[in-house]
């Protein structure tokens, strides 16, 4: 394939996933989105990560919002502009790594079909989810490796480090993607005759300590504003005890489930990628076979980390298995080389390759091209209440200052971001509260104390399981305090999410004779005159 033809290719994918992507810019943000606007918004404020909203993420992932938010605007569609700037640029990279590894028309499959899953509603790629950014960084990070350790240049291999390390800051799965390109180094796979121990050795940490430096440089700069203590209890303490909830039997269920959602829609890509990671046991370029194996690797540890696996979580395994599926064609084809038939021998390994790319487009063909935002929204999350979000963000906003203050008792931080209101208490998800862990107690309290103290012109008291998931042990201090403190409070909206019906809004003096009728409510109170 030349040059010319195979860059025409890529950009001819890049340009209809991101065509898709456009026409879904104005999809309501999920929570996660939610919070990453909403602490990104704050940064453009001045306000540190860690010192207006606590969560357990390293905070590149904030960065890089804020950064979207100042380039595209501080809105719903302004994330998602800068999630399809994100994904496009990953597909060039995927496809300039895989062609290095594997020739150009491997690359330019590798290319379409991380294009076409990075998009699939089954793995949630259509939000901007901290797995995004990862891959930008650690696709480019892996890239200037392979140039690194053909060259064995120590210049690129620490800007090699320095991507890597700055996938790291976006989430800490993706540090693993620099553990994986130490292994590299030091199996010395790239030259041959290998380098000599001490030289692995020596590149390999400068590789580690590189990657590094992004982390050190957040520390310095948290210390210097003071939220140093905070950012290290929330991603070190309480993620420890997070990541170590789970058990191995939950864990299983949890893959099984994700499995059960995500395979039919990706099965003949996952069936090729199969086929090209046995076909590696033959592959005679040990650089590449022990680049994929290691690549692959990473992938699985990071997507299992914490035994969630969550879906979006398995859209670290793209860059790996993309590149695996492509390689999976070309051991079709040459298994087919000895027919006679050019319909055997090109059409059929052409053929995979189109179906792999295109299969989760067409079972996601209704949520791609023909819902509107709010069906869309309906259709990936069902009745968490993210459109919803929307109306009461405006309601609190039109009613409040810039100074005023609102408390959000649930897991909702995309209602903070829609209204540009700073909220009450750094808790901005209650799911920490709701956990099984020695912290839980003392955080209840101190999501407490912390709206008792700002006293908060707005309430808004989320009723419903997602946003909390409590268990049967589960302390329920904090939901004995809300009956308490919103006495102080005039009920004056209800939003109630009915099952297969429009949700019911009631305002004002409506909302305080209106009684949910659902299992998924918002109640918002606003403060007496006379206080709490």
């Amino acid at each position: 394939m030349s040059r010319r033809l195979a860059w025409a290719l890529v950009a001819l994918a890049v340009l209809a996933s991101a065509a898709i992507r456009l026409r879904l810019l104005e999809v309501p943000l999920d929570r996660d989105e939610g919070e990453y606007a909403y602490v990104g918004q704050l940064l453009l404020q001045g306000v540190p990560p860690y010192a207006g909203a606590y969560n357990l993420k390293f905070p590149g992932i904030y960065g890089a919002y804020a950064v979207s938010l100042a380039l595209f605007g501080q809105t719903g569609a302004g994330v998602h502009w800068g999630l399809l700037v994100v994904s496009a640029a990953t597909a060039v990279l995927v496809y300039a790594l895989a062609a290095r590894l594997a020739g150009r028309a491997t690359g330019v499959v590798a290319s379409a079909a991380f294009a076409a899953h990075a998009l699939n509603p089954k793995l949630l790629g259509t939000a901007a989810y901290a797995e995004h950014f990862v891959l930008l960084s650690a696709v480019g990070g892996l890239l200037v490796l392979v140039r690194a350790t053909e060259a064995r240049r120590l210049g690129w291999l620490v800007a090699s480090g320095l991507l890597l390390g700055v996938a790291l800051l976006m989430k800490q799965s993706g540090g693993l993607f620099a553990a994986g390109a130490a292994a590299y180094v030091l199996l010395g796979s790239s030259a041959s005759p290998p380098p000599a121990r001490a030289e692995r050795i020596q590149a390999g940490a400068a590789l580690l300590l590189a990657a590094l430096v992004p982390f050190a440089a957040v520390c310095l700069l948290l210390l210097a504003a003071g939220t140093f203590g905070t950012f290290w209890f929330w991603t070190f303490a309480y993620a420890a005890e997070y990541a170590g909830a789970t058990d191995l039997p939950t864990g299983l269920g949890n893959l099984r489930r994700a499995l059960a959602a995500i395979a039919p829609s990706s099965a003949v890509l996952l069936a090729l990628a199969a086929i090209g990671t046995a076909a590696l046991a033959r592959d005679a370029d040990r650089r590449r076979r022990d680049f994929l194996l290691l690549l692959l690797a990473a992938s699985v540890i990071a997507t299992a980390a914490g035994l969630h696996f969550r879906r979006h979580y398995f859209l670290l395994m793209l860059p790996a298995v993309v590149t695996l599926a492509a390689r999976g064609a070309r051991a079709v084809a040459g298994l087919l080389a000895g027919s006679r038939s050019p319909l055997l021998t090109t059409g059929v390994p052409v053929a995979l390759a189109a179906i792999a790319v295109l299969q989760p487009v067409v079972a996601s063909r209704a949520v791609l091209f023909e819902l509107g935002p709010v069906p869309v929204s309906r259709a990936i999350y069902g009745r968490n209440p993210f459109p919803e979000s929307l109306e009461i963000a405006r309601y609190i906003r039109e009613r409040t200052g810039e100074a005023d203050r609102v408390a959000v008792v649930g897991s909702e931080p995309q209602i903070y971001f829609y209204a540009g209101r700073r909220s009450a208490t750094g808790y901005i998800y209650t799911y920490p509260l709701m956990e099984l862990h020695r912290y839980a107690g003392a955080m209840q309290r101190e999501m407490i104390r912390e709206i008792e103290g700002a006293n908060p012109k707005y309430l808004v008291f989320v009723s419903a399981p997602r946003s909390w998931l409590p268990k049967p042990q589960s302390d329920m201090t904090i939901f004995h305090w809300f009956e308490v403190y919103q006495r102080g409070f005039t009920r004056v909206g209800v939003v109630d999410l009915l099952p297969r019906r429009e949700p019911v809004y009631a305002w004002d003096d409506e909302a305080a004779r209106y009684t949910p009728r659902s299992d998924i409510w918002l109640a918002v109170y606003e403060r007496r005159r006379s206080g709490p």
